[in-house]
């Protein structure tokens, strides 16, 4: 036992307590996690698609790079943390040039904010819509840990742009504060930017039609055909919408109808979804057209088609306009459901509504609207919308400006025009007569509850409650899937799925170059003491031998 111990003080004999000395210092620094905190949180990366060859939205998905706030970043190496509302166009055409990502914070409340801030978000998710993206951009649901992140990223920052700030603090005091100071990494998992092979556009139809062939006036087989569409908007800025408020007012319509049709026909009503609107230049109603319009003689002589866009809003100017791609001429079909329509609406709390021609430019390589489909058909057609101009950013938004109950006082007021409109149309029921009053009253008045559950409609690719609720009310459903070509495609999707996004707490650069001062420091000063030993044992000794003479 005497030996193990005399063997074991051998060790301290030896060179072991100087190693230590040197290796545990740099063991107990390597040993620590610089990772000092994680955190998760769900993303969606911003939507990627073509038309016509032409690449929109975001071209990447890899992401694992330095969080730097709006003001702070500089290079590629830095990717861009900051809210929505703190962003402006320039900000994003700066970034989108040079930065290497961008992960956005999405308001918590739309609804509450300034009618100033709505237009600037509005504005900017349209700037961001139109265009080639390189970077990686991400977009977070509001989350206050986000948030504080955020904050913390651009402490630093806001603290240097403050106006009358105090003195500026000394050199020495901003390198003390950057070393101590927590940078963060961001790294994306699970986003990918393929092409989605399974891309196609559906299309669902519909019509309301006599079980038995009923003859017109003039002893025709066929009754005269009134077509009404709306586009499903399933993507936007992201991958989510909020509401698809023109296909409940569609779906709305086929109720009320069909409550009526099925005791007097007087009209074939055709009801027409497809599941591209503007981002997509209304594709799959241009495919629609190419595959049916040949075949059944009947729809290329429609009385006129109603085309439903942006019908949901409730805005200042109480205003509903009729768009066209040509005046119609006094005397038709449609010249007559316009001067109805502006009638009945003045019933509804003296609603406006404007007749808006726009003609159209073969040059553009964007339609303005998705009657021009038809137009260029040579069928009568028309868009109905809450917004004057084809460049108003509400027309694919996926923020929503107005409170639930706003929206469906607008939807429930858009619905009863449009509705007494076409029923006053087909049944030959003079708008003007103030003895004839509404159409849809009693139990088939228009309510909130005919509305509502149709707000949240899905694609029919997510489930089949669009094609349930077509075949409940109409007759001859068909749904057809439009895909792109194989050598020229008109459009392309690509993958869509969520994304993981873990923000890590670390040190930032200034600290490891402190560090390694740190360790350069220590060890020099261990070499010289090592080195030194005798001389220093010496000055020990002498200092011991002093005070014990003096004691």
């Amino acid at each position: 036992m005497f030996e193990e111990a005399d063997n074991f003080a051998d060790l301290f004999r030896g060179g072991l307590p100087y190693y230590l000395l040197i290796t545990l210092p740099i063991l107990i620094i390597c040993s620590s996690n610089p990772v000092l905190a994680a955190s998760e949180f769900g993303v969606q990366r911003m939507s990627q698609y073509d038309v016509h060859g032409v690449p929109y939205g975001c071209r990447a998905s890899a992401l694992n790079l330095e969080a730097k706030s709006l003001y702070t970043w500089q290079t590629s190496r830095h990717c861009v943390l900051t809210r929505l509302q703190d962003m402006t166009i320039d900000h994003f055409r700066e970034i989108r040039a040079k930065a290497g990502g961008l992960v956005v914070l999405l308001p918590e409340d739309t609804t509450a904010l300034s009618l100033e801030d709505k237009q600037h978000i509005h504005l900017l998710e349209q700037a961001m819509m139109m265009q080639e993206v390189p970077v990686p951009v991400y977009f977070s649901k509001f989350d206050p840990k986000l948030d504080v992140i955020i904050d913390e990223v651009t402490r630093t920052a806001v603290r240097s742009h403050k106006q009358n700030a105090p003195k500026r603090e000394s050199a020495v005091s901003e390198i003390f504060g950057s070393i101590s100071a927590n940078g963060y990494q961001v790294v994306v998992t699970g986003a990918s930017h393929a092409i989605n092979k399974q891309s196609k556009i559906p299309i669902i139809q519909g019509e309301l039609a006599p079980t038995k062939p009923s003859k017109t006036l003039d002893g025709e087989g066929k009754l005269p055909l009134i077509i009404v569409t709306a586009h499903l908007d399933t993507f936007g800025l992201t991958n989510a919408r909020q509401s698809n408020a023109d296909v409940a007012v569609l779906l709305t319509l086929v109720e009320l109808f069909s409550k009526l049709h099925a005791s007097i026909p007087k009209y074939r009503l055709m009801f027409l979804v497809s599941e591209s609107g503007l981002p997509l230049n209304f594709q799959g109603m241009k495919k629609w057209l190419d595959s049916n319009l040949d075949e059944n003689v009947q729809i290329q002589h429609a009385e006129f088609v109603v085309c439903l866009d942006t019908i949901g809003k409730l805005l200042a100017n109480e205003n509903i306009y009729m768009h066209v791609s040509k005046p119609p001429k006094e005397g038709t079909s449609m010249n007559g459901f316009y001067k109805t329509l502006r009638t009945v609406a003045q019933r509804y709390g003296n609603v406006t509504v404007e007749g808006v021609h726009k003609k159209i430019n073969l040059a553009d390589t964007l339609l303005a609207w998705e009657h021009e489909r038809f137009s260029m058909k040579r069928m009568p057609a028309f868009t109905i919308s809450n917004v004057k101009s084809h460049k108003d950013p509400l027309r694919n938004t996926i923020f929503e400006d107005d409170t639930p109950e706003e929206q469906l006082e607008a939807l429930e007021r858009n619905v009863k025009i449009i509705a007494e409109a076409l029923a006053s149309h087909i049944y030959n029921v003079p708008a003007d007569d103030g003895s004839a009053g509404e159409i849809f009253t009693g139990s088939m008045a228009i309510t909130r509850e005919h509305i509502v559950p149709w707000l949240h409609i899905r694609s029919t690719q997510q489930n089949n409650d669009l094609k349930y609720a077509f075949e409940k009310y109409l007759r001859n459903v068909k749904v057809t899937y439009e895909k792109p070509d194989a050598r020229e495609p008109d459009f392309m999707l690509y993958d869509d799925r969520d994304a993981l996004l873990n923000i890590y707490n670390v040190k930032p650069a200034i600290f490891d170059l402190f560090l390694t001062f740190m360790i350069v420091l220590y060890l020099t000063t261990i070499y010289f003491a090592i080195f030194h030993f005798p001389k220093l044992y010496g000055f020990v000794c002498r200092m011991t031998v002093v005070k014990t003479k003096v004691n």
